[in-house]
């Protein structure tokens, strides 16, 4: 949303619209959810009691179940991550608030990728119900899952966990892992994995009464099952305490971005009796744009049993072309040394407003590597380009293009029938094609969905799902109760795989009135005798092109300019690269062979980490092939989009197309 020109106020719209705003503020310091004294049931609700009860109702299931279900209610701060063992979606958790009551969820939601179906898993041992928990996966397969904030019905008083969990994706089974000199309570943190360690940073803790911001760092063992605190010294720099950051696997370690936090800062009361300025304590909110590597260095093989690992916080430079303005609620998701980022709300602080939020619908790729965001934009499936043929030789063209069509038919029919007999275990490419979908395929969208902060992020097979997300308009707070799909690869559009319309706002009336009046001051004297009492639902509809838009071609021009911690592009770099209009297979079968003699170079040399199996190498030499292809997806992308606008299509070497020059050509 852009800033709009305010229209003179009445005393008493600007007292009620510094009400709203002050309202909003409080909300603000306690993620939404703290409510005026005058609605606090904190003196009427036991959340021990409450809790008892779901436990009392969560032992009436005697074994796992697991049913064919709709799609998950709308809910917001649950966790969506991609299964480690089979093709489908693992989502738990999660809140609901209406404006009146918040409901908080302990559901297991598994999605079925190949057969578009959902299914609602039961189990007398599960978490109980929760929001801004976290959860990774592990190297071996499984999935750990931490703490967890609950509240009272009226968001009155508030509970964190501090309870650990694994979660087998196979057998859908819950275990609760007990242990001593864990990490205190605490929600909104973040988690990943390095080797056989669990990585658990930051967070906050909120008690009604004040929010506190967390910084510290805890690795789980997963072998011999203890939780490590290592304790860094005084003057060893480190990331402030935040909340709502990314956090990313790291071959060394692990890679921390952004966050928020508020901080305490004094700001103006008015003037004193004598003349003076009178100053109060207030949060001021803090959106963190800074890059951190955490070094994680495993015990030698000589060290004392149950020896922790040594860490080092590194400050990294600033990414080159970090979203601008900087945003909250844009949380990452991993994929292929880059993390995904979509959506995020940015405040802007007005003097006599409080508060306007702007909403983001962007799609961010940040290459962890190189320390540089790109914008990642739909693409429209390219139009075939038709030979033209001269109408001297009408005849003649005609049979040409019959005998290359009847050519690529034959060559199709031959590789339909030896495709099956190729070993394609080693190049782990997925084709779509071969999965007959259960339901129609609906159409491809080319808009991005509506802008959003805190959507939660999966990506499961290069594929990322989009899920949720919160929209705030006035003191309307919409959750977004959707999902959508997007081929990182293709970029050819979104696909929606389920969408139901909001609920309606069940706030106050004083709500509803503020909101009414701010949408009348905002409109125009054409609409002042519009009715206002349904205001909020449907959505209201923003700008899905803000001014902040980063451009890829802006980018290509600036790489050589930029500060980042690693070039681009090096010169010494001999190993093959992708060109525009490849796909990773096609990239992958021209560059076979180079990257196998790399392998091999490296055998030679000496290197204890490479496997001398000959199905190894070509393994190994398709992993180096896909990271390549990865790593340069943006700037290829970019490419491929000036190359179209110039009329170009896909550019062939001479040399791979020898074999299908004529013998006239061959004998000029």
């Amino acid at each position: 949303m852009g800033k709009k020109e305010k229209k003179s106020k009445t005393a008493e719209q600007k007292a009620r619209v510094a009400a709203k705003q002050e309202k909003k503020a409080s909300q603000k310091v306690k993620k939404g959810k703290s409510k005026d004294v005058a609605d606090s049931d904190a003196e009427d609700v036991d959340l021990d009691a409450i809790r008892a009860e779901y436990e009392h109702q969560q032992a009436q299931f005697l074994k796992i179940t697991e049913s064919s279900c709709e799609p998950p209610s709308a809910r917001a701060s649950a966790t969506l991550i991609g299964s480690p063992t089979s093709r489908e979606l693992l989502l738990f958790g999660g809140e609901y608030f209406n404006g009146a009551l918040a409901t908080f969820y302990n559901d297991l939601f598994v999605y079925l990728i190949d057969k578009d179906e959902w299914r609602k898993v039961t189990s007398p041992n599960s978490p109980l119900p929760r929001s801004g928990h976290a959860w990774t996966r592990s190297t071996a397969g499984d999935v750990y899952l931490f703490g967890g904030e609950f509240s009272s019905p009226k968001q009155g008083t508030f509970y964190h966990y501090n309870d650990f969990w694994k979660l087998d994706p196979s057998s859908r089974e819950w275990t609760r892992i007990e242990g001593k000199k864990g990490p205190p309570a605490r929600s909104g943190h973040r988690m990943t994995f390095f080797k056989g360690y669990i990585v658990l940073f930051g967070g906050f803790q909120d008690t009604s009464q004040q929010t506190k911001y967390l910084h510290d760092i805890w690795l789980y063992d997963t072998h011999n099952y203890n939780w490590y605190n290592p304790v860094l010294p005084p003057a060893t720099q480190k990331p402030d305490p935040r909340s709502s950051f990314s956090m990313h696997p790291h071959d060394a370690g692990a890679i921390l971005y952004g966050g928020y936090s508020r901080v305490n800062a004094t700001a103006s009361a008015g003037k004193t009796k004598g003349g003076g300025q009178a100053l109060r304590s207030v949060l001021k909110p803090v959106v963190h744009v800074d890059a951190w590597f955490l070094r994680i260095t495993q015990p030698s093989t000589d060290a004392p049993a149950n020896t922790p690992p040594a860490i080092r916080w590194e400050r990294r430079k600033k990414p080159v072309n970090s979203p601008n303005p900087s945003r909250a609620g844009a949380t990452q998701v991993y994929h292929k040394g880059r993390g995904i980022a979509f959506g995020g709300v940015h405040d802007v602080e007005e003097s006599e407003e409080g508060m306007e939020s702007e909403f983001f619908d962007n799609l961010l790729a940040w290459n962890i590597e190189r320390n540089r965001f790109f914008q990642l934009t739909l693409r429209r499936p390219r139009a075939t380009v038709k030979r033209q043929v001269d109408d001297r030789s009408n005849r003649k063209g005609r049979g040409k293009l019959d005998e290359e069509e009847l050519l690529r038919n034959l060559a199709t029919l031959e590789a339909k029938g030896t495709l099956e007999a190729v070993d394609t275990t080693s190049e782990q490419v997925h084709d779509d094609s071969d999965l007959a979908p259960t339901k129609p395929m609906k159409q491809p969208l080319f808009n991005l969905p509506h802008p959003r902060f805190n959507a939660q992020l999966a990506v499961q097979d290069d594929v990322l799902y989009i899920f949720g997300g919160t929209f705030e308009h006035g003191d309307r707070e919409y959750t977004f109760d959707e999902m959508w799909a997007i081929d990182l690869g293709k970029l050819d559009g979104v696909q929606e795989i389920y969408k139901r319309e909001l609920d309606n706002w069940q706030g106050s009336e004083h709500d509803s009135d503020v909101s009414a009046s701010e949408d009348d001051e905002q409109s125009g004297d054409d609409d002042d005798d519009v009715d206002e009492e349904n205001a909020g639902v449907p959505l209201p509809t923003v700008d899905s092109q803000p001014h902040t838009d980063i451009k890829v071609t802006a980018i290509l021009e600036n790489l050589d300019d930029a500060d980042g911690d690693t070039p681009v592009v090096n010169p010494e770099d001999t190993r093959p690269h992708p060109r525009p209009f490849e796909s990773l297979r096609e990239f992958f079968t021209r560059t076979s062979t180079a990257w196998q003699d790399i392998i091999l170079e490296r055998m030679r040399s000496g290197d204890p980490s490479i496997s001398r199996s000959i199905k190894e190498v070509r393994k190994l030499a398709f992993d180096q092939a896909e990271t390549m292809w990865w790593d340069c997806r943006e700037e290829i992308t970019a490419l491929e989009d000036e190359q179209e606008a110039a009329g170009i299509g896909e550019i062939v070497s001479i040399a791979d197309r020898s074999h299908d020059v004529g013998a006239g050509a061959r004998r000029r």
